[in-house]
């Protein structure tokens, strides 16, 4: 008889009858001659091959028998370093580590136009982007903000074009949209990142002039600037669009109502715009940060009770740094995430997100 130690399993020679250990529920191995082979289950068909091996029967195609050879253990013994030295062979031209170790270019050849991308959130995925291997095209309202980013950008070796953009002006999109064409040549990804917040206090207490504000930058202005790229992604055969929402689009933030209305807006935007945009090979996907340390946030973060409160809702125990949204907005945009549209990713430290 050939018998392993281990409880799971008996190894018997196939003149003897099949044994199965009092533990083992759902392994056991069979040795017929030179031939090993592994039962993964229990089923009635494996019970009743059971039957047919002890009554000295074929049973190497019964369907409770697979047919993968399992070598004693000795031969274990005796080869183990031969076998490791093959795993770590396979291991280094495994397509998937070389796939890992090229995520640095996966984004090589595209262009991508960041919105309100000086700062915060929207510098952070310009930076993810060209990372890896993106041209970026930053801007913001301010020339100076935007040559500050520019030469940071350029620091790390990135490729980066820079512009003055107010998006809520029908002229500065179409700017920005055709500084992006001379400069490029085409857009493959837009980053929808610019918002507006210029109302703190109790919604009932919000102007019809607030919400124009709010709606007309963080909303309209976001399907506008796709619509704009849209058909010069389709002339290069696809692309990405990521809207920047909030935890607010999912739980109401008191003091920030009509802003957070406008971020449960972009949800469904995007769920609206996916399936269309789909047959042009173009995926439409959510970003939705929590309490992130940017300067757009810093009411929130920068106030110990309102943090404490947060930090009640939070699985993990500290405010979001930029960097951890910009790399998942780089995610939606690569090859890695090609199956995922009409999504919204939630990157909120572990708050529960539902409408």
């Amino acid at each position: 008889m050939h018998t392993h130690g281990d409880r799971h399993r008996c190894l018997v020679n196939s003149k003897d009858s099949e044994k199965i250990t009092p533990g083992s529920r759902s392994a056991g191995v069979v040795h017929r001659g030179r031939r090993w082979f592994s039962r993964t289950s229990r089923s009635p068909e494996g019970l009743g091959a059971e039957a047919r091996q002890s009554r000295g029967e074929d049973t190497s195609h019964s369907p409770g028998f697979t047919r993968t050879p399992i070598p004693p253990r000795h031969v274990h013994a005796k080869h183990g370093s031969g076998m490791l030295r093959s795993v770590f062979r396979c291991l280094g031209t495994n397509p998937v580590v070389g796939r890992r170790s090229m995520s640095q270019s996966s984004l090589a050849g595209k262009v991508a136009i960041v919105t309100a991308s000086t700062d915060g959130i929207g510098l952070a995925a310009a930076q993810a982007l060209g990372k890896r291997g993106a041209h970026v095209v930053v801007s913001s309202r301010r020339q100076a903000n935007v040559d500050k980013a520019v030469a940071l950008l350029q620091s790390h070796s990135i490729q980066v074009t820079g512009t003055t953009c107010n998006v809520g002006k029908a002229e500065d999109r179409e700017k920005l949209l055709q500084t992006t064409l001379d400069q490029c040549g085409g857009v493959d990804i837009l980053v929808s990142n610019a918002a507006v917040n210029p109302f703190f206090g109790n919604i009932m207490e919000s102007t019809q002039d607030v919400w124009d504000k709010i709606l007309s930058v963080n909303v309209t202005s976001a399907f506008l600037m796709t619509k704009l790229v849209v058909p010069h992604m389709v002339k290069r055969g696809g692309g990405n669009v990521v809207f920047v929402s909030s935890v607010a689009g999912y739980q109401p933030m008191q003091a920030l109502s009509p802003y957070s209305v406008s971020k449960t807006a972009l949800l469904g935007l995007t769920r609206a715009l996916a399936p269309e945009l789909a047959q042009d090979n173009i995926r439409v996907n959510c970003v939705a940060p929590g309490v992130i340390k940017t300067r757009f946030s810093s009411a929130l973060w920068g106030n110990e009770d309102i943090v404490d409160e947060f930090k009640k809702q939070l699985s993990i125990k500290r405010i979001g740094e930029p960097e951890e949204v910009g790399g998942v907005i780089a995610f939606l945009c690569s090859e890695e995430a090609s199956y995922i549209t009409g999504e919204t990713v939630t990157v909120t430290g572990g708050i529960g997100c539902r409408l």
